[in-house]
C-alpha cells in the first residue's frame, strides 16, 4: 500500500527535501534550465562517472596495448556478477554480450534444441517487436508453430492465459516481465510454475524491467533471460546487452552462434568448436570493453541504492503520474493505459490520447517535457527513482494538461523515426 501522496505541488517540494536517494540526482548530468525528463525508458541519463572512467581505459590502453586484456577481460565477467545482483541471480549467471536481439536469437534457439521435437512455442501479442520477429524467424525456419496469445493492451498479458495454452508440445514462452507500452507486469514465479509443470523452458526479456522493477530470477524459477543496459543502468545508447542463464541449465544448453570467445580454449584456435564451461558458452566475439565501463559507471548508483529503495520511489512516483492524470486530464481527452490494479505497473506509465504524437511533440519542442510516444496513441511518462523528483512528477502533469488543452495539438505533424 502507498502511502497518502501530495496534494499540493508544497507538498511534492517537501518530499523531494525528504528523499532518501536526493543524493543520486547529482551523480547525473542534468541540465536543471531543461525540460523534465520522463523518458528514462528508452535511453537513461548519463552519470558524471562515465566520461572519465572511458578516459582511464583509453590510456590504459594507450599504455597497455595488448597486455590490457589480462585485466579487460577479469572486468567482464565481475561486470556481470554486478548485474546479477540487481536480477536476484547469483554469481556466474549473467554475462555482457552482443544486443538484446542478439541474446534473445542466442538463448531461444538453445532452448529450442533442448527441447528437441516439440513444435510450439508460445509468446504475447502484443510483446516488443524483437521478441516476436525473432521468435517468428527462428519458428519460420525450424517449421515450427509460434502462438502469440492476445493480451489486453492495456491489463498485459494474464499468467492464467499462458498456463491455459500449455500442454507437452509447447518447447519455449518467451515474454517480457514488462511490457514496453502499457507498463504491464508479469508474476514471473507464477509463469515458470505454470511452465515448469508441462516441461517447457521461460525466456523473460527484462529489458523494461532491470534496474527499476524488483526482480528475484532464482526464486522465480526463471530459466533464461536477456535484457538492454542503456535504459534503466544508464549505459549510453546502444551499450551492450545482458543474458542470464540458470545454473542448472548452463550445461545443457549450446547457443548457435560459436564465437571465438565462447570457445572452452581460446587461443589454442583448435580446428573444431568446444563450448566454454558456464556461462562463458554464450559469449560470440570480442566484448566491446569502452562500453563495458560505460555499463559499469551506469549500474554503480543503482547497487549503491538498492532495488528495494529504488522500487519503493518509482512505484510512488508511477502512482503520483496515475493520480495527477486522472485529476487533470480525463476532461481532456486521456485515460489511462497502464494497468488499473497498481500492483501491475511496472516502472512507467502510459496515458492514451487522440493526439499522443502531436502532444509528445510540443511538450518537447516548448522545451517543458521529454515522453515518448508508441502508436497508436500512448505517451509513456517513465520517472527513474535515482533522478527525477516528485516536483518533476507534478510539474510534467501540469504541462501535459495544458498541452491538451492547446488547439495546436489537433494540427497534423510529421512523423519522426525517433520517438
Amino acid at each position: 500500500m502507498i502511502p497518502s501522496l501530495p496534494r499540493s505541488r508544497d507538498d511534492a517540494l517537501a518530499e523531494d527535501l525528504a528523499d532518501p536517494l536526493a543524493s543520486f540526482r547529482s551523480a547525473f548530468r542534468i541540465d536543471e534550465a531543461g525540460p523534465i525528463y520522463l523518458d528514462g525508458n528508452s535511453l537513461g541519463r548519463q552519470p558524471y562517472a562515465t566520461a572519465p572512467a572511458i578516459g582511464d581505459l583509453l590510456t590504459q590502453w594507450e599504455r597497455e596495448l595488448i597486455g590490457g586484456w589480462q585485466d579487460w577481460e577479469r572486468h567482464l565477467f565481475a561486470l556481470g556478477d554486478e548485474i546479477a545482483r540487481l536480477l536476484g541471480a547469483r554469481p556466474g549467471e549473467v554475462i555482457i554480450s552482443d544486443s538484446t536481439t542478439v541474446n534473445c536469437y542466442k538463448l531461444a534457439v538453445g532452448a529450442l534444441d533442448a527441447r528437441a521435437g516439440r513444435t510450439r512455442v508460445l509468446g504475447d501479442a502484443n510483446d516488443f517487436p524483437t521478441v516476436r520477429y525473432v521468435l517468428q524467424g527462428i519458428c519460420a525456419s525450424r517449421g515450427m508453430r509460434l502462438e502469440l496469445l492476445e493480451s489486453d493492451p492495456r491489463e498485459g498479458l494474464d499468467e492464467r492465459q499462458v498456463a491455459a495454452a500449455l500442454d507437452e508440445d509447447v518447447a519455449l514462452v518467451c515474454v517480457s516481465g514488462t511490457n514496453y507500452r502499457s507498463g504491464a507486469t508479469l508474476d514471473l514465479g507464477a509463469l515458470c510454475a505454470a511452465a515448469h509443470g508441462a516441461g517447457t523452458l521461460v525466456l523473460a526479456d527484462l529489458s523494461h524491467t532491470a534496474g527499476s522493477v524488483p526482480v528475484d530470477l532464482e526464486r522465480a524459477g526463471v530459466d533464461l533471460a536477456v535484457g538492454c543496459t542503456y535504459k534503466y543502468l544508464n549505459a549510453g545508447p546502444g551499450a551492450p546487452a545482458w543474458l542470464y542463464v540458470r545454473r542448472a541449465l548452463q550445461e545443457q544448453l549450446r547457443q548457435p552462434i560459436w564465437g571465438w570467445w565462447g570457445q572452452r580454449d581460446q587461443f589454442a584456435m583448435g580446428p573444431r568448436y568446444e563450448p566454454a564451461p558456464g556461462i562463458a558458452r554464450f559469449l560470440t566475439g570480442s566484448p566491446t570493453m569502452l562500453a563495458l565501463e560505460a555499463v559499469r559507471t551506469g549500474i554503480a548508483p543503482l547497487l549503491e541504492a538498492g532495488m528495494a529503495a529504488l522500487w519503493d520511489k518509482t512505484s510512488r512516483l508511477v502512482a503520483l503520474l496515475a493520480s495527477r492524470v486522472e485529476e487533470r486530464c480525463l476532461d481532456l481527452g486521456a485515460h489511462l493505459a497502464s494497468p488499473s490494479d497498481a500492483r501491475r505497473r511496472g516502472g512507467h506509465l502510459a496515458v492514451a490520447h487522440e493526439h499522443a504524437f502531436a502532444a509528445c511533440r510540443l511538450l518537447a519542442e516548448r522545451g517543458l517535457v521529454i515522453a515518448d510516444f508508441r502508436g497508436p496513441d500512448v505517451i509513456r511518462l517513465a520517472p527513474v527513482a535515482l533522478y527525477t523528483r516528485t516536483v518533476d512528477v507534478w510539474d510534467a502533469v501540469e504541462h501535459l494538461a495544458a498541452v491538451l488543452a492547446d488547439s495546436a495539438v489537433k494540427m497534423e505533424r510529421p512523423r519522426t523515426r525517433f520517438t
